[in-house]
């Protein structure tokens, strides 16, 4: 028999264990990026052996975060069917998720996605699931026939980010109603109705 090459499943106290340590490292990286080890293990509730025996090293458990948050995002974009939702019910639901999910991962979400890595393929098709409602959407008439699909995604992107690192004092934080702000500023802009 050969030798096996996929890696086992976690048992699911270790799952847990894995959750919590994840959790727990982007509480305290996102407010100390130098955090140690064994903050964050103190953090998750575990002890020093477990976060080492999970994670060899501090980029270990970075790329894990990073994959983690991914995966996380990705779905939230896949929930928001790109492909087969109308163009603005799946650009409302998609940015409704990526909101939910971005500002419980903040710190995750900003460690670049190594080349070559699930999490940078993860990330390469997030982008092309916008490409496609952005272009589904100039189909319907809902974005302007010549208009830059790059550019509206980085425009579309930047919202994003403002909306999750804008004015602290904002009383809106319903992912539903921040989503339907940003939807309707980026298709309406500041513009005059009409």
């Amino acid at each position: 028999m050969g030798e096996e090459t996929t890696a086992r499943p976690l048992r699911a106290d270790a799952e847990r264990s894995v959750r919590l340590i994840l959790e727990a490292a982007e509480r305290l990286l996102s407010q100390d990026p130098g955090a140690s080890m064994e903050q964050i293990a103190a953090e998750a509730g575990v002890s020093r052996t477990t976060i080492h025996r999970r994670f060899a090293h501090r980029q270990a458990l970075t790329d894990a975060l990073a994959l983690s948050a991914a995966r996380q995002l990705a779905r939230a974009v896949q929930d928001g069917r790109p492909a087969t939702a109308p163009p603005l019910v799946a650009l409302h639901r998609i940015t409704a998720n990526v909101l939910e999910v971005k500002g419980a991962w903040t710190f995750a979400l900003s460690l670049p996605a190594t080349p070559g890595t699930e999490a940078a393929a993860l990330h390469e098709t997030m982008t092309e699931h916008c490409l496609t409602v952005l272009e589904r959407a100039r189909e319907d008439h809902l974005i302007d026939a010549s208009a830059d699909l790059h550019w509206l995604q980085r425009v579309y992107y930047a919202l994003l980010g403002e909306t999750l690192h804008g004015d602290p004092a904002d009383p809106m934080t319903d992912p539903d109603a921040l989503a339907a702000r940003v939807v309707e500023t980026f298709l309406r802009g500041a513009g005059g109705g009409g």
